[in-house]
């Protein structure tokens, strides 16, 4: 990921993300290790599904925990950036990519939560690409498959939360 790349988050985003992270940091971790305490009492582990469901859900969900822990901690938390042309996290791009018209928001997708937008992450190799770029200028990245994919900016947008 590119050194100057900030997350960018809503203050609605940080306050549900926040919330999520403060439920399954407590009550979340509670029911686990219940579940996982009433499923050992059934006796043999080895072929204990209910053991073993709830013991992947806890590593799931201590990921999350620290997924969340991160995002928080280097979260710049506001209001979306003015748009000036200039591709940035937290602004809705209109690009052609590979020939066709894509509209997409460029930032964490934990801020287009119940948004229709497609997000790209700054760090995918798309977002890596177009950062920084402004409205008329062209680029090109190498796919995951390894084509290289051709980029143009038309317009760079104000996120408006839809």
């Amino acid at each position: 990921m590119p050194e100057n790349t900030e997350t960018f988050l809503t203050q609605d985003a940080y306050d549900r993300l926040a919330a999520e992270l403060e439920h399954l940091s407590t009550t979340g971790r509670e029911e686990i290790a219940k579940r996982i305490e009433a499923a050992r009492e059934e006796g043999d582990l080895k072929e204990n599904g209910g053991y073993h469901a709830a013991k992947d859900e806890q590593g799931k969900q201590e990921a999350r925990i620290r997924t969340l822990q991160q995002l928080l901690k280097e979260a710049v938390v506001g209001e979306a950036p003015e748009s000036d042309g200039t591709v940035r996290s937290g602004t809705v791009v209109t690009a052609i990519v590979a020939g066709g018209e894509e509209v997409f928001l460029l930032g964490s997708r934990e801020i287009a939560a119940g948004s229709e937008l497609d997000v790209y992450s700054e760090a995918s190799p798309l977002g890596a690409a177009i950062l920084g770029l402004a409205e008329g200028e062209k680029t090109s990245y190498t796919a995951p498959n390894g084509r290289e994919i051709a980029v143009e900016i038309m317009k760079v947008d104000t996120y408006n939360g839809q």
